[in-house]
């Protein structure tokens, strides 16, 4: 049965959008929900050493924000959202009327320019740009030139890419940081290591389609788009081993569980692959997932979730919802709210349990 978006909507007060981080960003406040019970602890997110148990497993995404937002010659934003190929690239634009195909895209002005040529405009507003330098050199002119691809909400001007990034930022091609990791400092995860908790990494180049809200009838309407994921052998093995021993695997992120769940359902549920081996529950893998995790949806993988505050009528409200129940987690935010929680990419976190 199709299912209303309405049903994941709430009104959220503007000023409870965080603007910036805490500082230590471990001082920011936690939410700890149980998912069975319904119960909920209000604590400050260094106290999550004493939430998680020795033999954990936190699965984090190490993807790296780049300077993705480029202002043309003739006054056109362009957004890069990823290369397709080794010239053609995805990208946003503003005002999209101002470019038709064929038209070129200069950035930059002297010897020093980029250049491109609109290939395609897509009716779901992406515009494909075939850009006359290979992607690692796209990255590197925009990191050079471009502006950090902070969200919509977020008014406060970023100039220091570390701000919008995580301390275990290691893989570049994300156009939007994984902001669950943003709690985590050197020394908070230091403490976790020496309790016993375990660290394994994923790669999920964050892209826009993450952030855009439902504005379907149903959820079920609402077109997801692909992502770039990566898990390493020696994840997956990590993964697998802490499964077989009943240790709980926590994911850190909304995008690490579409990793995790994504890659898990692929390759369990394609003919062409192997059967997977007796206690095994997830494999290696390295291309695109498109996952949209609605209501019925089966957790083969994750136990607990560490996670922001999200948007009215968003995918990722949708997520948390279907992961802990929809009503326990719109009575959890509204108990937020009332609590004066600060939501979305740079607020406050929850751990479901």
């Amino acid at each position: 049965m199709n299912q209303p978006t309405s049903l994941f909507d709430y009104h959220l007060p503007s000023e409870r959008i965080a603007q910036h981080s805490v500082e230590p960003r471990d001082q920011s406040r936690l939410l700890v929900l149980d998912r069975k019970t319904g119960e909920r602890q209000h604590k400050q997110f260094f106290e999550i050493v004493g939430e998680l148990r020795s033999g954990d497993l936190l699965v984090m995404n190490d993807t790296k924000v780049f300077r993705a937002r480029l202002e043309t010659t003739k006054g056109v934003e362009v957004f890069l959202l990823r290369a397709k190929t080794e010239t053609i690239w995805e990208t946003l634009m503003r005002p999209g009327k101002k470019v038709q195909v064929s038209d070129e895209i200069v950035v930059g002005i002297g010897e020093n320019v980029l250049k491109g040529i609109v290939f395609e405009k897509r009716e779901d507003g992406v515009v494909l740009v075939d850009f006359d330098r290979s992607p690692d050199e796209v990255v590197e002119f925009a990191n050079a030139h471009g502006e950090i691809p902070t969200p919509p909400y977020v008014s406060e001007h970023i100039d220091d890419i570390k701000k919008y990034q995580t301390v275990y930022a290691k893989e570049t091609g994300s156009v939007a940081a994984p902001t669950a990791g943003f709690h985590f400092t050197p020394e908070l995860i230091q403490s976790l290591k020496e309790k016993g908790i375990e660290f394994a990494f994923v790669t999920l180049h964050v892209g826009i389609g993450t952030f855009r809200p439902m504005k379907t009838e149903t959820i079920e309407e609402h077109e997801m788009h692909s992502e770039f994921v990566s898990i390493s052998e020696e994840t997956a093995q990590a993964i697998n081993l802490a499964k077989q021993e009943g240790r709980r695997v926590i994911a850190v992120g909304t995008t690490t569980v579409r990793t995790l769940e994504g890659v898990a359902k692929i390759t369990a549920a394609t003919p062409l692959n192997p059967p997977l081996e007796r206690g095994e529950t997830i494999r290696a893998y390295s291309g695109d997932v498109n996952i949209f995790i609605t209501p019925g949806f089966e957790f083969r993988v994750i136990d607990g979730l560490i996670t922001n505050f999200h948007l009215p009528k968003s995918t990722l409200l949708v997520l948390v919802s279907v992961f802990a129940g929809r009503e326990s987690i719109l009575s959890a935010y509204q108990e937020a709210i009332q609590k004066e929680y600060r939501f979305f990419s740079f607020g406050d976190a929850m751990f479901i349990t």
